[in-house]
C-alpha cells in the first residue's frame, strides 16, 4: 500500500532542494534579470529536462538495486544523507554571503538566447552529479523493501510536475523587479532556514535504521 504521509515527505524535501539557490537556479535568476522572461524560460526548459532524465535514472536503478538487495538501502541512505549535510552546509555557508558578492555571481553569466539556452540548461544539469545525487535521496526518501512498484512512478511523475513549476517559476517571478528586491531582503533568512531542513533532512536518513 502506498504510504500518502511518506510521499508528502518527500514531495517537500524534493520542493525544497530543487527551489533552494544551487547552481540552476542562480542561472536562471542571472538570465531573467538580465535578458528577460522569455530567455529564462527557454533555459529552465533545458534544466528541466536534465533533471528528468536524472529522476529516471535514479528511479529505476534504486528501485532495481532494492528488488535484488534489501540492504542496499543503508548505503543509500549514506549517500543521501551526507549530500543533504553537505547542502545543509552550503545553504549555510550561502547565509553568509554579501549581496555584492551575489549581484556579481548572477550578472557573470553570458548573454545567449533562443535555443542554445536550452542547451546549455541541459547540458548543465546533465553534467552536474550533485543533480543525481540529489534524486537518489528523494527517492531514498520515499523508497523501501516494503514500497510498492507504481511508487517510483508516483515520485517520479509528481517531482517532474515540481520541476517544471519550480525552475519555470524562477524564469517568471526574478524577471519581476519587486520579487526580486523582496527576495534580497530576505535572503540569508532563507538560506539559514534551508540549511536547517537539509541538516534535519540528512541526519533523519542517517539515524534511520530501517
Amino acid at each position: 500500500m502506498i504510504d500518502v504521509h511518506n510521499l508528502l515527505l518527500v514531495f517537500t524535501a524534493y520542493i525544497v532542494g530543487a527551489a533552494s539557490p544551487g547552481p540552476s537556479n542562480m542561472r536562471i535568476m542571472g538570465v531573467a534579470m538580465h535578458q528577460g522572461r522569455r530567455s529564462a524560460l527557454m533555459l529552465a526548459a533545458g534544466v528541466v529536462s536534465g533533471s528528468f532524465f536524472w529522476g529516471s535514472l535514479a528511479a529505476t536503478g534504486v528501485t532495481a538495486v532494492l528488488t535484488q538487495y534489501a540492504q542496499a538501502l543503508v548505503v543509500l541512505k549514506v549517500f543521501g544523507g551526507i549530500y543533504l549535510l553537505f547542502l545543509a552546509i552550503k545553504a549555510g555557508r550561502s547565509a553568509f554571503t554579501t549581496d555584492e558578492a551575489l549581484a556579481a555571481q548572477t550578472a557573470a553569466f553570458p548573454s545567449v538566447s533562443g535555443f542554445r539556452l536550452y542547451q546549455r540548461g541541459l547540458l548543465m544539469h546533465l553534467t552536474n552529479p550533485k543533480a543525481l545525487l540529489g534524486w537518489v535521496a528523494t527517492m531514498t526518501l520515499g523508497l523501501g523493501p516494503g514500497a510498492p512498484p507504481s511508487t517510483a512512478s508516483i515520485i517520479l511523475a509528481g517531482c517532474a510536475m515540481l520541476s517544471i513549476t519550480i525552475f519555470c517559476g524562477y524564469a517568471v517571478v526574478f524577471s519581476t523587479a519587486p520579487m526580486l528586491k523582496g527576495y534580497r531582503k530576505a535572503r540569508r533568512w532563507i538560506e539559514g532556514a534551508l540549511a536547517t531542513i537539509f541538516g534535519g533532512a540528512g541526519l533523519k536518513l542517517l539515524l534511520s535504521r530501517s
